[in-house]
């Protein structure tokens, strides 16, 4: 059940007769934030009145936000909450108290709710009208363009890497064995009553056959097909046993639900790894890189120091210095087949068509080219047939200065990686993920926001003149 509360914000009643700062970030976050949106998505996402209460909208998005702006874990942020009374100014709480606002455990359930479809809904009404004034701005500035279309599209994709410890076929194989072993275990001391024999594991054989192979720096030729070999013999085994055991009346239903979950991914690592075995190779669809995270696919990114990356790939639009997330998947996909999606989103967000858009060397497709060419749009890339030698050049300035242009799109990646911790994935879940991940790219828009408030407040002020003529003389 859940309630919406329509109250303004009030004043935080705290201790001490002290009053909270008016330059507090979380102060100032209040103002700028879309609070009414935010109530009404996350209202939507209940039906009927039975049930507990759960917490309040702004609450649940509050401690998301805090977590994600501070890169710190689920504990963390309800301490954070509990001690800082901005921050419960920030979630909406009305008394400063020194309780536990709610238990850490209800973040995974905050994100769960709070999807990413829901943070671009929330993200488009907070970020457009900003966006949309720099694109004015920009066509002011620019007294030759007559055109409808009006503004400049960046588009490109990145991965958020997972937790997980480095994919290999024997460490996998090795780990799904021990995990089929303690199954083993939990089902022959069902079956203990009737005085049955536990099945005949060579975990002690299995276990040195890994490290035989683990510890060696250098391979001989052919010694990986063997080790891989070996382990999928013990895993096959395990994976009969358990089979047997459920013959003579153990219950699968009785496992943890965490470790029968696990077992239906190791049948199918199984099978994916006997494949690549019987045929040679080491490629295949779906492939499952994380017993515990199952949904991980390997990302091929093409970089020089780490060529495959393992977690989710975002496509997203830059707009103004701000980032709209497009597409988020595990799956690789190739982000040039989002290009009209993306276009018609930018048109339908602010009436009109870009101007330019900008891309890698993957956007200008025959199709892309072909829609961008029939709605007046410039598409970045080399265009095709011959070409004389003055076209060769202008056209070598034209995608060298577009190369310059896509450059601040790197710089929000790496700052949006590094400052609001999508360098590395700490949650578990797929769909939490995902959450987390659009958060981060929310909370780098709103900071740059509350930059361009205080900037435009430090412009109004007597203070702005003396600083910008001191600086023209010192530069002239």
């Amino acid at each position: 059940m859940y309630r919406r509360s329509m109250r303004g914000q009030q004043k935080l009643e705290i201790p001490f007769g002290v009053d909270l700062d008016a330059e507090n970030r979380w102060v100032k976050l209040v103002a700028i934030m879309p609070w009414e949106k935010i109530e009404e998505s996350y209202a939507s996402k209940f039906d009927g009145e039975s049930g507990h209460e759960a917490k309040a909208g702004r609450l649940a998005f509050g401690a998301l936000y805090i977590q994600r702006r501070l890169k710190i874990t689920d504990r963390e942020t309800v301490s954070q909450i509990q001690e800082n009374p901005s921050m419960q100014y920030f979630c909406g709480i009305e008394t400063y108290t020194t309780e536990i606002p709610f238990d850490s455990s209800l973040m995974v359930h905050f994100r769960k709710r709070i999807t990413p479809e829901m943070l671009q809904e929330i993200a488009e009404e907070a970020f457009a009208a900003e966006a949309k004034k720099v694109i004015e701005n920009e066509k002011h500035d620019d007294d030759d363009n007559d055109d409808e279309n009006q503004g400049t599209l960046l588009l490109d994709a990145t991965c958020c890497p997972s937790d997980i410890h480095y994919p290999t076929d024997i460490g996998l194989l090795n780990h799904a064995r021990e995990l089929t072993e303690s199954i083993i275990d939990n089902l022959h001391e069902q079956l203990l009553r009737l005085g049955m024999m536990k099945p005949r594991t060579y975990r002690e054989n299995a276990r040195k056959a890994y490290l035989s192979y683990a510890r060696k720096r250098k391979h001989a030729s052919g010694e990986l097909r063997f080790a891989i070999k070996q382990q999928l013999q013990y895993v096959r085994r395990n994976l009969d046993s358990i089979a047997k055991q459920v013959e003579h009346g153990a219950k699968l239903g009785f496992l943890d639900k965490e470790l029968y979950r696990k077992l239906l991914v190791i049948q199918e690592l199984y099978r994916q790894q006997k494949q690549m075995y019987d045929d040679n190779t080491h490629k295949i669809e779906d492939r499952i890189v994380s017993i515990s995270q199952p949904h991980l696919r390997p990302i091929v990114r093409g970089k020089a120091r780490t060529p495959v990356e393992f977690g989710a790939k975002v496509a997203t639009a830059h707009i103004g210095g701000f980032s709209f997330v497009i597409h988020l998947d595990y799956d690789n996909f190739s982000e040039a087949k989002y290009l009209e999606q993306t276009v018609e989103e930018y048109k339908k967000m602010f009436g009109f068509y870009p101007k330019t858009v900008i891309g890698d060397r993957a956007y200008p497709t025959k199709d892309n080219r072909n829609y961008c060419k029939s709605r007046g749009i410039r598409l970045s890339g080399p265009k095709l047939g011959r070409k004389s030698e003055e076209t060769k050049e202008t056209e070598r300035k034209q995608l060298y200065q577009d190369s310059c242009q896509r450059n601040p799109v790197e710089g929000d990646y790496g700052t949006t990686k590094r400052k609001y911790g999508l360098n590395l994935m700490m949650t578990k879940l797929w769909n939490t993920t995902l959450t987390a991940i659009s958060f981060g790219f929310f909370v780098k828009n709103m900071e740059r926001l509350l930059r361009l408030l205080v900037l435009l407040i430090f412009r109004k002020s007597p203070y702005w003149g003396r600083l910008y003529r001191y600086r023209v003389v010192t530069l002239n």
